[in-house]
Order: C-alpha cells, then structure tokens, then sequence
C-alpha cells in the first residue's frame, strides 16, 4: 500500500527538477496521473507535461495546491515571493510542503505561505535520470506521513540524506547540489586538454565521460578511500605522478575548496542568513 494512495500532489513548477521527480514517481507507480497537478506560467510547457505524462495542468497555483495533500515548490528561489503571493492561506495545517528552492529557509516558507509542516531539500541534477541525491530536513510539526511522502518524492530522483539541521542543507547545497557543474568543468578542462593533444572531440568525449563516470562507480562499490584509490594509481616517478604534481602546485585543492565555500556562502545568503568566513572557524 503506497503512502500516496488516496492522495493528490500539486507541483508549482513544471521546470526541470520537479518534472523530474514526477516522471520518476510516475515510473514506480507511486504515483497516477490523475493524482497530479502542476501549475506553470507557461502553457507551452503544460501542452508537453499533459502529453508527455497524462497529469493535470492549470497557470494558476491557488487552483494546484487546492485539495493537495502533498505541494511541491519546485520554483527558483527568486521567484518564491510571487509564487508565496498565489497561494497564501490557501493552505491548510494537514497540507505538507516540500520545497526543492536553493537557500529559503523552512521558517520562510511556512511564514510567507501561512503554511503548516514544511519539508526543505536540494536535490541535484542527475535526478533527472534518478542518479541524483537529495538532502532534506522536515520542521518539528511534520508527522510520520509526512516524512515518509517526502521521502517518496525525493527518493523518485535518487539516494536521499536527511540532515540534522538548516545548515547542512546549505552545504549540501554548495556540494551535491552545484556540484555536478564542478564536475563537468574539471571533465570539459580534461576533454579541451585530450583535444588539444590530437583526439577528436568525439573520442576526447568518450574518454572522459567513461573515465570519471567509471572511477565514481569504483570508488562507491570499493568501499576504499578515495587517497587509497589514487595511490593504486600513482607510480613513483610515472606519468599520473607527473600529472598529480602538477596539479598540486597549481592550488588545485585549494581553487576547489575556495569555490565550494563560494558556493556555501550564496546559499546562506540568499536565505538571509550571515555567510561564514571559510579562513576562520567562525
């Protein structure tokens, strides 16, 4: 018996993320069509989730999160206070909100919607293929069914980490959530080197992609740590110790140390909150 079974799910945003997360609740079954709605200021993009999924599709969000059971913010964060506008006190206490925004706090949420139990999390891009991971936080007034619809929802993009507080998610979201763009920049600089070496950018492409998809899946079945792994590698004197010296001296730790803290502190700031100082303790 699903934890959905009865039940409706509005989605205020039909972008990316959140399409993401409905086909995957889609494709297990959690879900049926006619159990969701989204709401979207684009009627383009509703023609596509109607033929594409069979859900239901309105422009306006007060008419989406009427009778939900379950609503999904799946807006950008700049865009909350128009969203907040459509649809406060057209909530109710039973009604759970799961909000997928980068930076607004729970107790923004709940205050700017007149809403009762709030869930926040950062999900990430691969989601989009249900490779992704999730961290989440619930307020203290979201019951057991709560917790177990957002982990639902959430767990239709990937692996999922309930994290202890507000903080976390903010790191969270300078590491699993901007880190795939991280990732493709450190793949795009390998695949401009290969091609400037001779390969095609076809062949440059395949290498790389194979290369940093198959370490990632070798490190998580190997259950080694990750320096043990780049040791095995790494021959006294050899070409990947070349490489790896070259690097280091370059401050290729610290460049991606320093644009993770970047990343941490705008998230902290787009919730209002006072970034933290990455050369301190503070």
């Amino acid at each position: 018996m699903s934890v959905f079974d009865g039940k409706r799910v509005a989605f205020v945003g039909g972008g990316m993320m959140g399409t993401a997360m409905l086909g995957g609740l889609l494709r297990e079954e959690l879900l049926a069509p006619t159990q969701v709605i989204v709401s979207d200021i684009s009627t383009e993009r509703g023609d596509f989730l109607k033929q594409e999924y069979g859900v239901g599709f309105t422009t306006s969000n007060a008419e989406a999160v009427t009778d939900a059971d379950a609503v999904v913010l799946a807006v950008k964060p700049q865009f909350f206070g128009a969203v907040a506008d459509d649809i406060n006190g057209k909530l109710d206490a039973a009604q759970v909100v799961l909000s997928i925004m980068a930076g607004v706090k729970i107790g923004k949420i709940a205050h700017e919607l007149d809403a009762g139990p709030v869930v926040r999390s950062i999900p990430n891009t691969p989601g989009s293929i249900g490779q992704g991971i999730s961290a989440w936080l619930a307020a203290e007034n979201v019951d057991e069914v709560g917790l177990e619809m957002a982990r639902h929802l959430l767990g239709a993009l990937g692996e999922t980490l309930q994290v202890p507080s507000e903080r976390y998610i903010d790191m969270a979201t300078a590491i699993s959530g901007s880190g795939p763009a991280f990732v493709f920049l450190f793949m795009e600089a390998m695949m401009d080197a290969a091609v400037h070496m001779g390969f095609s950018r076809a062949d440059a492409e395949k290498l790389v992609i194979h290369t940093v998809g198959g370490s990632a899946a070798y490190l998580d079945e190997s259950g080694e740590h990750v320096a043990a792994l780049r040791n095995q590698v790494t021959s006294p004197g050899g070409t990947t110790a070349e490489g790896l010296y070259h690097m280091e001296k370059s401050g290729l730790r610290s460049v991606v140390a320093r644009g993770i803290w970047g990343a941490y502190q705008r998230s902290q700031a787009l919730g209002g909150g006072e970034p933290r100082n990455p050369d301190t303790s503070t």
